[in-house]
């Protein structure tokens, strides 16, 4: 009987310390950092037309939404 007390005392620790190390926190996901692109949305300029627009009293629907322009090259 002894044995049996010694083995469910052992089982109920192990148990007790593995659900405690299975509530973290932190999670080890980083968001993947996006690189500008040509094919993002000209928010800015999407912005300012909609202001405009609002104070004379119009509303924007976009067809084609306005894409960021090329960075140009410079050449020395």
């Amino acid at each position: 009987m002894n044995a049996s007390w010694k083995v469910a005392l052992l089982s109920l620790s192990v148990l007790g310390l593995a659900a405690c190390a299975g509530h973290s926190t932190k999670s080890a996901y980083v968001a993947p950092q996006k690189a500008p692109s040509i094919m993002d949305n000209d928010e800015l300029y999407m912005a300012q037309v909609e202001r405009i627009a609002r104070r004379r009293g119009i509303d924007v629907t976009w067809v084609n939404v306005p894409r960021k322009p090329l960075a140009k090259h410079t050449e020395d």
